[in-house]
Formats: C-alpha cells, structure tokens, sequence
C-alpha cells in the first residue's frame, strides 16, 4: 500500500511553527505532544495507512505529532536554524518525499523512524 500524504501544507506549516515557541510554552506543548504521540508509535508505516487511511487528517495529525517528537528530541528550532523564510517553505517538499521514500522502501518500518530521519533529511 502506498503511502501518500495529500496533507504536506499542513506538515510544512507544523515544521515551521515549531521554530519562534517561548521555551516554557514549549516544555508544556511537548508534554501534550508525547502524551498524545505515544499511542501511535508501535504503527509501522503501512499498519498507519491500514488503520487510519481513511482518515487523511488523522494520518497527518499522526505524522504532524512524530515530527514535533523529532525536532524536540533532535533541538532543532527551525526559524534559528533556516532563517530565510523560503528556504524554510522548502523544506515541505524534502520532507514529504523523504517521507514517501522511507515509507515505499520499507512499509513495515516504524512510522516515527522514518519521520525521523525524514525531519534529519530536511533540515541537514
């Protein structure tokens, strides 16, 4: 089953909005995000699309709660680290096609994994 995101504004919006969050708000919306991601972080990518497929925007809630998960663990604040707007909008598309790689090479791989290395992917 392929694994296709209709929902990549959204993720590009999540990656970008992560980055200007005061550090308290942002200690306190990480708690919220990992009590939140952590029932979904057992799914491989295709036990995501054959649980949630029919339900885009709960798929990209998933995903959306994995990437917040990553740039926390990894300390990325996106608007330090890529200060140039449009740079930052590109990174949209080097994630969802990082995403869409991982997840057709492996689709029993683990969903926060490939989001993952698809964040590192993007930001590197």
């Amino acid at each position: 089953m392929s694994f296709n995101f209709r929902k990549a504004e959204a993720l590009a919006i999540w990656l970008i909005a992560l980055g200007g969050t005061a550090h308290a708000q942002v200690d306190e919306e990480m708690s919220r995000i990992l009590d939140e991601a952590m029932p979904y972080m057992h799914h491989s990518c295709e036990s995501v699309i054959n649980n949630y497929g029919d339900d885009e925007e709960k798929v990209a809630e998933i995903v959306r709660l994995m990437v917040a998960v990553s740039l926390f663990n990894r300390e990325i604040d996106i608007e330090k680290q890529i200060p140039d707007e449009a740079e930052r909008a590109s990174l949209k598309d080097e994630f969802v096609e990082a995403l869409r790689v991982g997840c057709e090479a492996d689709p029993d791989a683990l969903l926060a994994g490939v989001v993952d290395t698809a964040v590192k992917d993007a930001v590197d």
